[in-house]
């Protein structure tokens, strides 16, 4: 199992980019990670730029330099929409990318930021195991796509002005939700939509084109939110925005490696899916913290809230959703199999 004197004791960082496995006797495969959050080194920063860290050091560990890592925050290889694009041409190795931004190019992937259908962590990790997991997999399998480690989070709502807690509080307020689906609640609640990743809802707040940004605990942290806002929802004891943001790889890369390899990268990024979820929640608690201290009204939901949001999601993105295609219609049933 992984610990952190181990991953400690075999990581090198840099600012921008983390090598293992040089100087090894034989070329090492070199693999490409790359993401749209800040980074920082192993131990600290954004959790999605350390598990990446994590992982690339772990995997050299076990391969014994066989398999080396170059770590790219801040897109700074990549543009945030492409990744997914380049990960299914074998362009790019390895993203930890959020699941709905692949949207666009495949509307199924939207489940994972469906409103209102994932409400705990617990249930959204059970996933994995449960029928609508494997069907998940293997549709992003025969897309081109492989899932490393499962990654939850939940979200909140960062605001200009006012708090947005239930529904109604939306009306006539420009509002980042984080996928098509989010979108079309929103509108249905009255607001506007401005569709951006989340390291960009900072400047469309900053200039008044974004009036809210929902996004999770850890982007509304990481992207120094609280700068812009005068409100956040938290979503620490209820929430019903939360997104898949998993550490996926390019099947292209992935079948030309040997079995050993191929083992060990499954392994390790199944044994981080713990750091992924602590690092997750201890975010959902800090997050009311940080916007306290910059002096924002932390307001939080609660069951009957969550409740609201979702009837509307029922009635417009879950119906929406599931007409798209024969895969998505069988994924939501899935999903909504799984109890909260």
């Amino acid at each position: 199992m992984l610990t952190r004197r181990h991953l400690l004791a075999t990581a090198v960082a840099a600012p921008a980019i983390l090598r293992f496995g040089i100087g090894t006797a034989h070329a090492a495969t070199t693999l490409k990670i790359s993401h749209q959050f800040p980074g920082g080194t192993i131990d600290k920063g954004d959790f999605r730029d350390r598990l990446c860290r994590m992982f690339a050091a772990e995997v050299s560990k076990r391969s014994n330099g066989d398999i080396a890592a170059e770590i790219y925050p801040n897109s700074s290889l990549i543009k945030t929409n492409a990744q997914f694009s380049a990960m299914r041409k074998g362009a790019l190795d390895i993203s930890l990318y959020p699941m709905p931004y692949a949207g666009g190019e495949l509307p199924e992937t939207n489940i994972g930021l469906m409103p209102g259908l994932v409400t705990t962590y617990d249930q959204g990790l059970r996933w994995k195991k449960e029928p609508v997991g494997k069907a998940l997999t293997d549709f992003l399998a025969d897309k081109g796509i492989i899932l490393l480690s499962w990654v939850w989070q939940a979200g909140g709502v960062a605001s200009r002005s006012k708090p947005i807690v239930a529904p109604e509080d939306a009306k006539g307020l420009k509002v980042r939700g984080g996928s098509r689906e989010m979108d079309m609640v929103l509108q249905t609640a009255g607001a506007s939509v401005l569709s951006v990743p989340s390291n960009e809802i900072y400047a469309a707040m900053q200039t008044g084109a974004c009036d809210a940004g929902i996004t999770s605990s850890t982007s509304l942290i990481s992207f120094r939110l609280e700068e812009v806002a005068k409100s956040l929802t938290s979503g620490a004891g209820a929430s019903y925005w939360f997104m898949l943001e998993p550490l996926m790889m390019s099947k292209a890369i992935f079948d030309k490696l040997p079995k050993n390899q191929q083992d060990i990268l499954l392994a390790v990024g199944t044994e981080l899916e713990a750091f992924g979820r602590k690092g997750a929640q201890d975010d959902d608690v800090e997050v009311a913290k940080v916007y306290e201290k910059a002096g924002a009204k932390v307001s939080v939901l609660d069951a009957a809230t969550v409740g609201k949001w979702r009837d509307i999601a029922r009635d417009t993105a879950w119906k929406d959703y599931s007409a798209k295609t024969a895969t998505s219609a069988n994924l939501l049933k899935l999903a909504t199999d799984v109890a909260a």
